[in-house]
Formats: C-alpha cells, structure tokens, sequence
C-alpha cells in the first residue's frame, strides 16, 4: 500500500496557471440581488442563492456571460452554499450533489461558448466554508470531509476544471474540504486543479486566530495546487500576507480581493475600490509576489475584472525563488523544525507513560489540570508538545479526542501526537487544525499490509502530517550505529518513494537507552547513537533528527539526571540533533554545570573507564554516582544561591542575568542605587554585560533558548525596577521616534529599554510592539 497516485496528462487550465496569469471573476451574489428574485424562485428558501441553479439557470448564466464579456479566463460556480452547513439550515442538505452539480453545468455551457482552441475557458467550483466550524465543536471533520467529497462530486461531474475551496475561516475546516475535494479529484480521469483560499481578516489572522504561515504549512502538504486570499479585506490589507506566501510557498498563488474595505451607505454596505484601482493594485501583486489567479470577492463587478482584464490579461507569471522551511503548526502559528542556534524542545510531560501528575489527570478526566501541564510545558520554553494517552485499561480514542479537541484552541505550539495505535493518531488528527507530528512508525512487525506502519501511514498522508520514524526493526531496537543508520534509510527511502513525503518533514529517532546501569552491552549505547546522528546527517543533511533524551539516564536520582541528560543533549546537539523529547525545565545550560561533574558525564557517555590489564581503575559511572551521593534537586538550588551571595554586588548582579535568578533581583538593584550608582550605570555596565555573555553562550550553543529567555525576563523586572530612578530630562519636543519589532521577533527587552531612555530624554516614543509587518510599520510612521 502507499500513496502514489497515476500521473495525469495535464489539463490546460494547469498548464495555463504555469505560464501566465489567469484571470478569474468577482461578485456573484450581488449581482443576483439585481435579478430581484422571488420567494418562488427560492423555493421559499429565502437567500439561497444555489437553488437560482434550477429555478433560474437564465439568470446565473447571464452573469457568467457578463464576466467573460469583461475578459476574465474564469467564472466561478453559484454554489458557494452548496454545503452541509448552509443546505441544513433550509432543511434541503439532501440537495448538496443535485445544486452543485447544476450549477457547475450552467457555468460549464456558457464557458464553452466563450471558448477557441487558442483561448479556451475555464469553470472554477466554487466550495464555501458554511457556518460550522468543526475547530469549535459545532459538527466533525469526518462529517465534515464528506460532505464537501459530494458537493465535489456534483461540481467535477458538471464539468469544472478546478476546485476552489475559499472563504475558509477554521484550519480543520479547510483541511475537511481539502481532502473531501481530493477524494473526488483522485477518482477523475480528468485533471482537476485544486485550490484553497484563507481569509485573514483585518486583525492580521483568520477568524479562529491562525496566521498566514500556520495555514501554508498545514494546507501546503494536501496536494493542492495552489493556496490565496480572498474576502474580508481589500488587497491593501493582503499585501504583506502575500509577501508572506510569495517568499515560503512553492505552490501557485491567488488573490481574490474585495473591492477594498466595505463603508456604510444610506443602502448598506458600499466597497470604495475603483476598477482601476483594484486593477492597479492586483498588477503589483503580480509583478512583485508572483500571483498567477486573480480575480475579484465582495463589491466587484464585470467593471472592475474588465478593468483587471486589460491591464493584465495574458500577463507572464513573474518568477519567484520562495524558501519554504520545513516545521509544524499550531491552529495559531507556525513552528520550524530547526531552531536557530539550539535544538527544538519536545515537551515530554503530556504523556501518561512518562509523567505521573499527567497521567493522574487523565485518569480522573480532569482535563483542566491536563492543559495546566502543557501549559507549564510552554512556559518552560517548549517549542511543540508531545501528547500520549496510550493507558492501560483507558479509551484511547475517547481520550484522545477529548484532550486534542482542547489542546487545539487552548495550546499556542503544535501537536506531537504519540501512540502507537492508528485509531488514536486519527482521533487526534481529525481535532487539529494545524500540521502535527505523528511519533512514530517503524517496522517492528514490518511493513506488510497489514502491519502497524501501513495502517498508520494513511492517515499520515490524508492530514498531510510530518512523522518519526524509530530505528526499530523485525529484527529489534537498533542498537549499533550502523544498525541504526541503515534502518533510518530505509525508512526514510520507503517514505520517499511510496508515500511522497520529502525528506525535510521525516524525523528520525536514534533511540537512546540507559547508560548507568553497569551492565557491559550498555556502556557503548551513548556513544552509538551520537555517532548515528552524526553518519545519518552526514548521508541525509535534509532530515530532522529527535530524541527521548531522557532514557539515557534511566535509573539515577533526579539531581543527576538533570545533569547527565543536559550533557548528553548538548554532545547530542553538537552531532547534528535538531530536536528532543524533553522536560525543558529540567535541561540545565552547560556553563551551570560544575567542572567536575561535566568532566565525568563526558565520561560516562563516551565510556572513558581507564584499565590496568583488566582491571578497572576509574569507572565513571563509579564516580558519577559517588558525586551526587545524597544530592537534591533542592541542595543544588540552595548551593547556587550561596555561590551568589558570596560574588561582588557587581559580578552578582550580571550573573543574576546570566543565570536567569530573580530571587533576591530588587534586595541587590536597592543596594546597588544605594551606593549611588546610577540607573543608567547599573544597566550598562552589569545587566547589559551578563546579557552580552548569555548571547556569547547561545552563540556558542552553550545555552538553550528556554534559558536565554528566562535571563531576558530578569532583565525585563531589572530595568521595571529601575526606570522610576532614572533621570528625566526637562527637554521636550525634541522629536518623535518609532520603535518597534519586526515580524517573527517577540522579543521586545531592548526596544523597550530604548523607549525608556528615549522618553527620559524629551523623547515623544510611539512604542507600536512586537511582531510588526513592514506595512505596520511604514503606516505606523506616515500617521
């Protein structure tokens, strides 16, 4: 079994849309209010406008006739309600396929009478969102996904070149359509292109909260051709969207804009946009993001496309060189895999086999204490989470539904869905509306059609997830390097080629096993899966690598395996791991560690036992056990905040920053104002240098982003504490600064302090904050 689907001879709307710019239609519900149809007309189902497809096919067909007499390539069906969602709320959802159908037969018909051999047109199915959204619990992805196959059925059956699924305000939402439309389109002998368009509205988001990135990269590995805007604003608000989706997405672009941002009139709503203003502004998205379907939504007309049509009709496709970036996402966001001068963090506590407060939760179903976990998960600097019910005794499925369902609106960071059975990978999956990971397959029981990894791996693909893959075969847990390295390829091998999943969205896991247990077949189990991770990235430099780091210290107390588990991360890291599975608050940087203790975990990972003959004259697994004798979690904290009380007032108070420590902050900054040093003083020459050696240490892959962050928030409270200090200027009017922080940066500590220091000094500081598009900002500074 696997995924490969027979190539088609490609129809000519695809080649077309390769080529050169497409133009598609606008409005068609306004246009239809024009006809002033009846309550007979509707079959007195007021306002749905699919029912005009059998009691007044004239009338729709005049409009398409009016859009191709403008000059677009394209019209699009009058079947935007002709779903589930909206046909139920007339009672007629037993009409889907029947609508659909006929109203991709009369945009067909006219189409054809449009059409030459050397400008042929095309039909565009429309499938609108409807009025549920399966994020929030109002119906089911499968009911979902079904629906949308039998309206498809209708539209490809009529005749339609493409599927256009728009309008979509849910990730779960359009994924449903999505895979309900391929559904039908996999069956066709015809080549049906596939399209998906999102509505960001003007908060900068869709309507459930997702960003422009979060929704590339979960709708991208569906198998649709091409992905766009449409609705909910005029192109001016799309502009920095599209940059978005021009610089990340391989696929094809659209953009179909409402003509700008709607006003009330003394008749309702009016869109201001001209059509040679909608027509200027569709040019430059083609030119500068290489858009290649255009058309127009809300408050366009036959003027406005004819206007869009002589400006740009036959118009080359401008080239792109898009670097799309291999990661996961949330319903909200988007998370890459590679993590820039760290390893992505896996939180591991959402897991009812590794953490008993989790598993307690689960098992008395209190669901709030299982989101409190993951959240806590995420404070800790988690960059996904990695969720397992698999109990005995429990309902996977049922579990799993029940907290995926949550996690999806409640948790910001994506799903790392772990189990072994695929009846739970799918109830997870069919809750979450973002691209998550699936841990794991292998082949264990090998890869017949009936094993684990061919039942798993459908599911998989339908939801266009990333996976990991362990180094398990028939034959066991890989164990050596070479054991390890020659499974991993053929995994990824097998991934590749029988279920098209590329090799940057495989992630293969080593495998670690506990190194302190004494026995001899375990002391080389370190050092042979830091040297699989090293071959494996040397052979397949496009992989992502993962870990359950903390097996690797199985059997010790807790104080030590903080230690050993940081150090074999950071050995780990160093080969070429990208990720682990791990509790971020329990991984300590290096520099924390005390010399001697790293020394001798080095040695215990890399089996440096020292012999005279055959005898053994320094083991340190030996010594490592004998250095954390009665040792606590909590001595080790109390004899940190001794080493700090004994530092200088000065040295102490960067290493507070360093060390990421708040307890006892304002007791020092008071004493440092008290000896009369200045604010300013305290901040540049301690705070600032403490953060200047936690950028060398992150530079140097020393210390983990969790832990940077962690120094930022102290020197966040530190500069709180000591802005009512610093000296004010009575200078005023001395100017206006903008500050901000551009895109992708949440990070806002300096731009702050800037501000601060700016305002004491006769500044007037427009503070816009974090994550601001250039648009944002360029606005922000015209007005």
């Amino acid at each position: 079994m696997s995924a490969r689907k027979e190539v088609k001879v490609a129809g000519s709307l695809r080649i077309a849309l390769n080529n050169q710019v497409v133009i598609a239609d606008g409005a068609m519900g306004t246009m239809l209010q024009t006809a002033n149809p009846t309550m007979a007309d509707f079959q007195d189902h007021e306002g749905c406008n699919e029912i005009l497809n059998i009691t007044r096919p004239e009338v729709v067909a005049e409009i398409h006739r009016e859009y191709f007499e403008a000059g677009v390539d394209a019209v699009e069906t009058n079947t935007f309600g002709a779903n589930w969602a909206n046909l139920a709320e007339y009672g007629i959802e037993d009409r889907i396929y029947e609508l659909a159908f006929a109203g991709a037969k009369i945009a067909r018909e006219v189409a054809d009478s449009f059409s030459t051999e050397n400008s042929p047109r095309w039909v565009l199915g429309s499938l609108g969102p409807g009025t549920k959204l399966p994020t929030l619990g109002h119906t089911t992805y499968q009911k979902l996904k079904d629906a949308y196959a039998i309206a498809s059925q209708g539209l490809v059956d009529g005749g339609c070149d493409a599927l256009l699924i728009e309008t979509t305000q849910d990730l779960l939402q359009a994924k449903a359509a999505v895979n309900g439309a391929r559904s039908v389109i996999d069956k066709s002998e015809r080549d049906i292109v596939l399209i998906a368009q999102v509505t960001v509205e003007t908060t900068g988001t869709m309507l459930l909260g997702s960003e422009i990135s979060a929704a590339l990269n979960a709708l991208a590995p569906l198998g649709i051709d091409l992905i766009g805007l449409n609705c909910a604003t005029g192109p001016a608000e799309m502009s920095e969207h599209l940059r978005t989706l021009s610089k990340s997405s391989e696929l094809g672009i659209s953009c179909m804009p409402n003509a700008g941002l709607p006003i009330l009139g003394p008749n309702g709503a009016l869109y201001p946009l001209s059509p040679a203003e909608l027509a200027t502004s569709l040019a430059g998205f083609v030119e500068q993001y290489g858009v290649s379907l255009i058309g127009g939504c809300c408050g366009t007309t036959p003027e406005h496309l004819a206007a869009v049509a002589t400006l740009l009709r036959g118009r080359k496709i401008a080239n792109r060189n898009p670097e799309s970036e291999a990661g996961a996402s949330s319903l909200y966001q988007f998370v890459p895999f590679r993590q820039e001068l760290t390893y992505m963090a896996i939180g591991e506590r959402t897991n009812a086999n590794g953490s008993r407060a989790f598993r307690d939760a689960l098992i008395s179903e209190d669901w709030q204490t299982c989101l409190e976990i993951a959240r806590d998960q995420i404070r800790d600097g988690a960059h996904m989470l990695d969720l397992s019910v698999d109990y005995v005794g429990r309902d996977g499925v049922k579990d799993m539904a029940e907290l995926a369902s949550r996690l999806a609106t409640s948790a910001t960071l994506p799903i790392v869905l772990d189990s072994t059975e695929p009846a739970v990978i799918k109830a997870g999956l069919e809750h979450l509306g973002g691209r998550s990971v699936i841990n794991s397959v292998n082949y264990e029981d090998g890869d017949g059609p009936e094993s684990r990894f061919a039942r798993i791996m459908p599911i998989v693909k339908e939801h266009g997830a990333s996976v990991i893959g362990l180094t398990i075969d028939e034959e066991g847990q890989a164990r050596t390097a070479e054991w390890k390295v020659r499974i991993a390829r053929r995994l990824i091998n097998d991934l590749n080629a029988n279920w098209d999943i590329p090799t940057c969205d495989v992630m293969i896991d080593c495998l670690t096993f506990p190194i302190a247990t004494g026995q001899e077949e375990t002391r080389k189990d370190g050092i042979e899966t830091i040297n699989a991770i090293r071959a494996l990235k040397s052979e397949f430099p496009d992989v992502q690598t993962t870990l359950g780091v903390s097996n690797v210290s199985f059997g010790l107390n807790p104080a030590s395996r903080i230690v050993l588990n940081s150090v074999f991360l950071s050995e780990a890291v160093k080969a070429g791991l990208d990720s682990a599975i791990v509790h971020p608050s329990k991984i300590t940087p290096i520099s924390r560690i005390a010399p001697e203790q790293l020394e001798v975990a080095l040695d215990l990972i890399y089996d440096r036992r020292k012999f005279d003959g055959d005898i053994c004259t320094y083991d340190p697994l030996q010594k490592f056990l004998e250095l954390f004798e009665g040792v606590e979690v909590t001595n080790n904290r109390q004899s940190r905040a001794a080493e700090l009380a004994a530092l200088p007032l000065g040295e102490r108070l960067s290493r507070r920053i360093i060390d990421g420590e708040k307890v006892g902050l304002e007791v020092d900054l008071q004493e440092a104002l008290a000896a009369k040093i200045p604010p300013l003083g305290i901040i540049n020459d301690y705070l600032l240098e403490g953060m200047k050696i936690v950028g060398e240490l992150f530079g140097k892959g020393e210390m983990q982003l969790p832990f940077v962050l962690q120094s930022a928030e102290v020197m966040k409270n530190a500069v709180a504490i000591l802005e009512p200090f610093m000296e004010k200027t009575d200078d005023a009017g001395r100017g206006t600064m903008l500050l901000a922080t551009v895109k992708g940066d949440v990070h806002d500590i300096g731009k702050n302090l800037v501000d601060i220091i700016l305002t004491n000094n006769g500044y007037t500081v427009v503070n816009i904050g974090i994550k601001q598009t250039i648009n944002q900002i360029i606005e922000a500074a015209e007005t």
